[in-house]
């Protein structure tokens, strides 16, 4: 497997407001990204508890995927997804843990896109991040994350 790594991290504290980028985080363990709306149990599920709401990753390469095959074109925070990632399978960490840098977190489930996310992106995200839309994860050992860490397996 390629070492994978973060290209950027993007949280926002409310429900359906635009996400922003920042260089590090906290990851904490059955709360989330600090300072993410999921952190502070404001995201859209937030009143449906389950497991895979603390961490959402998508690999940048989808992102240009969508462009090339419907036409979709969004910015990496646009995806709603907290981690950006490069070079690795999302798809092959479901069930498996995984270093982000010094964080562990272990793969949950797809993260298929819904009709909430075409709602605040635009027309056609949800065709065009069909099987695509990325991992949801949970933090099993907390720490920052920084925009340039490796992913790497757990041993």
């Amino acid at each position: 497997m390629n070492k994978g790594k973060i290209l950027s991290i993007n949280i926002t504290p409310e429900e359906g407001t635009a996400l922003s980028q920042v260089q590090e985080i906290r990851a904490v363990v059955g709360k989330g990204l600090e300072g993410d709306r999921y952190f502070f149990k404001t995201g859209k599920f937030s009143s449906k508890p389950s497991s895979g709401r603390e961490v959402t990753l998508i690999e940048s390469e989808a992102i240009l995927a969508a462009q090339r095959d419907y036409g979709i074109v969004l910015k990496e925070n646009e995806t709603r997804r907290n981690l950006v990632t490069e070079n690795i399978a999302l798809s092959h960490l479901v069930g498996k843990e995984f270093f982000v840098g010094e964080v562990l977190l272990k793969g949950i489930r797809l993260c298929e896109p819904c009709g909430y996310l075409e709602s605040l992106t635009k027309v056609g995200v949800k065709a065009a991040y069909i099987h695509r839309g990325g991992l949801r994860a949970d933090i099993l050992k907390e720490g920052m994350i920084r925009v340039g860490d490796e992913i790497l397996m757990s041993s």
